[in-house]
């Protein structure tokens, strides 16, 4: 098979060439949704001289199919379902509400070990460059959308290094600019194009977001 992207930071750094009209712009905010999308927007901020903070969004997985999609929760209260898998699987609502729960647990923990209880950024009238690995259907990037569009930024722009077609096509009118660098048909799923698609740690987010920060210092210096 022909891999896209060496790693996710390959990856970051390709998508970073179709995002230079961000470019030390003082008003914009990258913002990666966590683990994954983390060392890409890092490539990113790096290469733009830009903020980057994270964005909490936890899929509800299917019983059983952890991997699909019933739906996500983002920060600031926001869940998306995708109606279509919950009316195939015949999904009942307590079982959505209980993984609505348990998902809620784990974005806040990630919070708080992230920004080491930091307040969030101030999204209102930013321009906002939100930034994940890649998109298969797209239900957590939809949370992170209408969360946003909730604190009124000025800009909504989303980047992502791959993605299905479809659901490129969906995001499309929600947002102000949509850049999906890579869209193969058949699309098998985001991992199936990085050679090295390994799990990014906690830690490893927390250690792009305190080098992010340090370079901003340097740079402004």
């Amino acid at each position: 098979m022909s891999y896209i992207y060496r790693d996710r930071n390959d990856a970051g750094r390709q998508l970073a060439t179709l995002l230079t009209a961000y470019a030390n712009q003082p008003q914009t905010l990258v913002l990666a949704l966590p683990r994954g999308g983390v060392p890409v927007a890092y490539e990113i901020a790096h290469q733009l001289q830009l903020p980057l903070d994270v964005f909490l969004v936890r899929k509800l997985g299917v019983p059983g199919q952890e991997e699909l999609a019933m739906g996500a929760i983002a920060s600031g209260g926001i869940r998306v379902l995708n109606e279509d898998v919950v009316e195939h699987l015949h999904i009942p609502g307590l079982v959505i509400e209980e993984a609505t729960r348990r998902e809620q647990r784990e974005l806040e923990r990630r919070e708080r070990l992230y920004r080491a209880n930091a307040p969030p950024p101030i999204f209102a009238d930013r321009t906002i460059l939100l930034v994940d690995d890649g998109l298969a259907t797209g239900a957590s990037m939809r949370a992170a959308i209408q969360a946003i569009k909730h604190q009124h930024a000025a800009h909504l722009a989303v980047a992502v290094p791959v993605a299905a077609m479809p659901t490129c096509f969906l995001l499309q009118s929600e947002v102000d600019r949509l850049v999906c660098a890579q869209t193969p048909e058949p699309f098998y799923g985001v991992g199936y194009w990085y050679q090295d698609f390994a799990q990014t740690s906690d830690e490893q987010v927390r250690e792009l977001l305190a080098l992010n920060r340090q370079e901003l210092r340097e740079h402004a210096t």
